[in-house]
Parts: C-alpha cells; sequence; structure tokens
C-alpha cells in the first residue's frame, strides 16, 4: 500500500497526483479507472470523447469524505493516462461518421456513393478494433485482481469490457441506467453504434442473462417488440412508469426493491449519465427530459450491494464536456462514490 503518513485527505488537492488528489499508483490500487476517449458513432452531439480529462481536473474539487464509506478511498484509486492514439483515431473517424449521418438524414442513398461506402466500412472497422482494445486492456487490469471503473467515452465502449468479464463469469445480469434502450440493430448503418450497444451484448456475449433496464424514457417501436419478444432475459422500468407510481405514492424504496427482485447473483452496472435529469448532464449526447437524481441512483446502487449482489464491473459514460464543465463535476461525485460503494 502507499504510505499515507505524509497525505492530508482535508488539503488542497494535489494535481500531480492521480484522480482525486489521490497519492496511488497502478500496482498500489484497489480500482483502476479505464478511459476510453471515443465517440465516433454518437448520432446528435459528440464531445463525449474527451470526458476523462475533464473529469479528472473536476475531481480535484471532490471533498475525500464520503458519509456512506468513510474512508475507503484509502485501499486506492487510480486512473490510467488517455491513450491519445485511440483519441486520435476517434477524432478522424468521427469527422468521417458526421459526413455520413448528414448524407443518410438526407435521404442520400449509400447504395450510389463509394466515399460513403468507404466511411461506413472505416467506421464499423474502427468500432471493431476500438472493441478489441478494450477487451484486452480490461483483461490485462482483470488480471491483477484489480476492480476496473471504465469511463467513456460513449456508451458503445462499453462492450470490450463486459466481453472480458464473460471470460471469467459464466453468469451475469447488466443493471443498466439509461435514458434510452440502446437496442437497436446497427443504428445507422454502424454496427457498434452507442444506440446498440446493449443488443450487440445481447446478441453476442450469452453470459449475459439478464439486462434491467431503469429511467428509460425515449425509445423506438423497434427496441419496444424486441423487449417483448424477449421478455425472459430483459426487464425494464420505464421512467413514466416510475415517475407515476411515485405520483400516486409508492416510495422509491418499494420501486428500488422491485428492481432488486430481477436481478441475478452478480450484476454489471452500466450507468448512461444521460439516465439523470438532464439539468445534471446537459451536455450529454443525447439528454432528455425526465430521469433521476443523482441520490436516487446512489441509493439503487447501494442497496443492490446491501441485498448481497456481487458488483463485478461499473462503467460511467456518455459525460458530455463544456466551458463550465457542469458535467463533469456531477460525473466526477458520482465516480468517487461509486469507488467508494465497490470496495466497501
Amino acid at each position: 500500500m502507499a504510505d499515507l503518513s505524509n497525505f492530508n485527505p482535508n488539503s488542497v488537492s494535489n494535481p500531480n497526483n492521480n484522480i482525486f488528489g489521490l497519492p496511488f499508483t497502478e500496482e498500489e490500487a484497489a480500482i483502476v479507472l479505464l478511459p476510453i476517449p471515443w465517440d465516433v458513432t454518437a448520432s446528435y452531439n459528440a464531445g463525449t470523447a474527451r470526458s476523462a480529462e475533464h473529469i479528472v481536473q473536476a475531481a480535484l474539487q471532490v471533498d475525500l469524505f464520503d458519509s456512506d464509506g468513510g474512508d475507503e478511498w484509502r485501499k486506492g484509486f487510480f486512473i490510467k493516462p488517455i491513450d491519445k492514439k485511440i483519441l486520435l483515431k476517434s477524432d478522424y473517424l468521427r469527422k468521417e461518421a458526421e459526413l455520413y449521418i448528414d448524407y443518410i438524414s438526407k435521404g442520400g442513398n449509400t447504395g450510389e456513393n463509394k466515399f460513403m461506402n468507404k466511411s461506413l466500412k472505416d467506421i464499423n472497422e474502427g468500432s471493431n478494433f476500438l472493441n478489441n482494445w478494450v477487451l484486452e486492456q480490461t483483461k490485462q487490469i482483470l488480471a491483477k485482481n484489480k476492480f476496473v471503473v471504465l469511463v467513456g467515452g460513449d456508451h458503445s465502449t462499453s462492450f470490450g469490457y463486459i466481453k472480458a468479464l464473460a471470460e471469467k463469469h459464466q453468469n451475469f445480469g447488466i443493471l443498466q441506467i439509461d435514458a434510452h434502450c440502446d437496442l437497436r440493430k446497427a443504428y445507422e448503418n454502424f454496427t457498434y453504434s452507442h444506440a446498440s450497444i446493449m443488443y450487440n451484448v445481447l446478441s453476442e456475449i450469452p453470459e449475459v442473462t439478464k439486462l434491467i433496464q431503469v429511467g428509460v424514457r425515449d425509445y423506438c417501436e423497434e427496441e419496444s417488440i424486441f423487449i417483448k419478444n424477449n421478455e425472459n432475459r430483459i426487464a425494464v422500468f420505464f421512467d413514466k412508469n416510475i415517475k407515476e407510481a411515485m405520483f400516486e405514492g409508492t416510495t422509491w424504496k418499494t420501486i428500488v426493491d422491485e428492481i432488486i427482485a430481477t436481478l441475478p447473483e452478480k450484476i454489471y452496472l452500466s450507468f448512461d449519465i444521460d439516465g439523470l435529469d438532464p439539468k445534471l448532464c446537459p451536455n450529454t449526447g443525447t439528454p432528455v427530459p425526465g430521469g433521476f437524481e443523482v441520490e436516487q441512483i446512489l441509493y439503487l446502487f447501494r442497496k443492490v450491494k446491501e441485498a448481497g449482489k456481487e458488483i463485478i464491473g461499473f462503467d460511467l459514460v456518455e459525460t458530455g464536456v463544456s466551458e463550465q464543465d457542469w458535467d463533469s463535476n456531477v460525473a466526477a461525485r458520482i465516480l468517487f462514490r461509486m469507488c467508494n460503494l465497490i470496495v466497501k
């Protein structure tokens, strides 16, 4: 463990240290955060590829006392450096994707356009490359008996991590906080679109036996049909239904108990920040009215752990960036609370 004898957790954060101003190395840390600078297939607002660097800066303002976790940070949190080559690849392919999305949104026929077909091919190959890169990165960290927290990037970045966990765990579920179902097949012809992450997980990773979605409020008919055809594997707690139940007197605790009752023993937590009220994440890729307060979701996750469920992985994705960096501020505090909860 790191020598903390000269570290003052009540003092101003040292920017020369790692995330939250903590003086841990990767070897000393119980939790390793992996930033994924990628938002190639964002269908509305881009920018999440740079969220990790903004979150690291915002994290210097986070106080190291958590009433839920006390001093759990002493077990060590460490974020790996951002891979600039991945970021450059994302930037290049993002420009290609923007041209492609603009073309098809205006009714363009890709079958008659060799340039657009090449762009689509490059984007899909790039996304496949990213999946394999995340798979290998997370496998290396997991092999060192570390807990991995993935920091996106768009939601598609989670695929490789979930695949890595499937090599270690034969049966687990995903608890997804999200405004969207992400169950579209190859949205906008991007095989590994951010809007297709859970479709791809269910199609390609059989070890994921259950998907529980909470807060969904923006989805299409294709996704509704897919959910109905897979009721044995998918349970959705729609934002509208949650709000109506609460308007009529049902407590959030009762709803949380209902959610937990659907969970298997091992759980991967996938937190798309747009599951929150957009006042907390106005610059996320696709903000949607409705959603939760931060404490509601942290309460849910805390109750998941108190119920004896084993949390095997966690991601926080789709954090937007802005000059004011409000989104990053919110995300940094969520990450700190979640890291404390995970190692508690």
